[in-house]
């Protein structure tokens, strides 16, 4: 079923990219080092330009900009700063509604920017719908319903018939649709704008530049870089990381990221007939209930994106951007869903890593006596996270007391992973333990119970 999707990302395999930047060479110095050229990275070199203009800001990236999780996502954007309202409230009861007012803030002011500079990253704020597909999962999107109206949402829960009315699959038992939450756009125009507002603001920018190493060098930290051109290094005032899923430079932040593989397919776009068949007028995104879920969205131009369920960790670390079982998986789950495309064809299949934490949400500091800061672990959310994530970098390197870095979730980290060779099987076992829970009428094991309780988890 996948035979004639090529083996690329659909967002980058577009023209528009800018750049290309060259790879650093010899001996630099700067104000500010930020290491990795995806959301989070991006969002800081414009934010501390925009708050500084003099300030000589330097971006390092290993691969080229949007290269990660940036550019492989599926083009969900949400105002969440905490994996959902029900998860937030379940682990910041006391600041929740601080957390929401800030991620409704955040959310706004990324479509504020994209309109003030020009960039036409296809963003379509119409919220999402989570679909019930086994019957347990009805009554829970009911509770849900309620407990987003609580706090000011715009939540309707859709019965059967409601729900196949707006999107139509033989699948569907009930649907909860929430407007003004979120929406969809195309993660490499928004990055490709980003990078371009960088540049014009005197970001200087270096791509195939891998760091290698930090240390304290007096009042500095020198960093050791890698690339096409040979080792070069990097005198830095300050350093702010942003690599994700990536080895991060700090070795002991690693216990504390899980880089767990996802996968995707893109339909060729959809013949007026085929997009009548499912309907879906407002366009908004949509997942499914379960622990193993998929995430699916209409592009631009018509097509539909497919993604989700599988969440591979492999032992190590180590990942395949082509999987072939996960995409004839996720092929055979699409014409499930949605049996009446029978015969669309896939044009483009990839996978790529999420920095998942213990908590599903990013976790923050610094080291080297505050010179350096961490900004890491979006678990699937960083779209829109990643800009609230920069500006809590920034002020954690300009020793800000802020309503963000007053926050538990930015003072506190979540619990590390253990290290290997226990980490994979401990996840395997986790992930099992999930597949029964969905198969079991949602019925938590005492596994996953135990988790519950100290707050761990595994997802993407």
């Amino acid at each position: 079923m996948i035979k004639d999707a090529a083996p690329r990302v659909f967002w980058t395999d577009q023209p528009g990219a800018p750049g290309p930047w060259s790879p650093l060479r010899g001996r630099t110095t700067a104000d500010l080092l930020i290491v990795g050229g995806g959301f989070t990275g991006l969002w800081a070199a414009v934010l501390a330009k925009e708050e500084n203009p003099a300030c000589d800001v330097v971006l390092v990236e290993a691969h080229s900009v949007a290269y990660g999780a940036t550019g492989r996502n599926g083009g969900f954007i949400s105002d969440s700063l905490t994996h959902g309202l029900g998860h937030g409230l379940n682990l910041w009861p006391t600041e929740i509604d601080t957390l929401l007012a800030l991620g409704r803030e955040n959310l706004a002011a990324i479509a504020a920017f994209a309109e003030a500079h020009g960039i036409d990253a296809d963003l379509h704020l119409a919220g999402k719908t989570t679909v019930a597909v086994e019957p347990y999962q009805v009554e829970e999107l009911r509770k849900a319903e309620k407990l987003h109206r609580e706090h000011g949402e715009d939540a309707v829960f859709l019965d059967l018939g409601e729900m196949r009315a707006d999107v139509d699959s033989p699948t569907y038992l009930g649907g909860l649709r929430v407007r003004g939450t979120g929406g969809v756009l195309d993660p490499a125009k928004l990055a490709w704008g980003l990078a371009r507002v960088a540049d014009r603001l005197g970001v200087r920018v270096f791509e195939g530049t891998k760091v290698t190493g930090l240390r304290q060098a007096g009042s500095a930290v020198e960093v050791a870089t890698s690339g096409p051109e040979g080792a070069a290094v990097i005198g830095a005032k300050q350093v702010l990381l942003a690599t994700n899923a990536y080895p991060a430079p700090l070795r002991r932040l690693r216990s504390f990221v899980l880089p767990v593989w996802d996968y995707v397919l893109v339909t060729e776009p959809l013949a007026p007939g085929q997009r009548e068949s499912i309907r879906w007028p407002e366009g908004q995104g949509l997942t499914d209930a379960g622990n193993q879920f998929h995430y699916y969205r209409l592009t631009a131009d018509g097509r539909v994106l497919w993604g989700g369920y599988d969440a591979i960790y492999n032992f190590g670390g180590s990942g395949e951007e082509q999987r072939d079982a996960s995409h004839n998986l996720l092929a055979r789950h699409f014409f499930e869903t949605f049996p009446q495309l029978h015969g669309l064809r896939f044009t483009h299949r990839w996978g790529g890593a999420i920095d998942s934490t213990s908590r599903f949400t990013p976790f923050f500091g610094t080291a080297m006596g505050g010179r350096v800061a961490y900004a890491l672990g979006y678990t699937g959310l960083g779209v829109g996270a990643s800009r609230f994530g920069a500006l809590v970098g920034l002020d954690l390197l300009a020793r800000r007391s802020t309503e963000r870095t007053g926050l538990r979730m930015v003072r506190r980290h979540p619990v590390p992973f253990p290290p290997e060779p226990l980490r994979w099987p401990v996840v395997e076992f986790t992930r099992r333990a999930l597949a029964r829970a969905d198969a079991d009428e949602g019925r938590r094991g005492p596994w996953l119970r135990l988790l519950d309780r100290f707050g761990i988890g595994f997802d993407s």
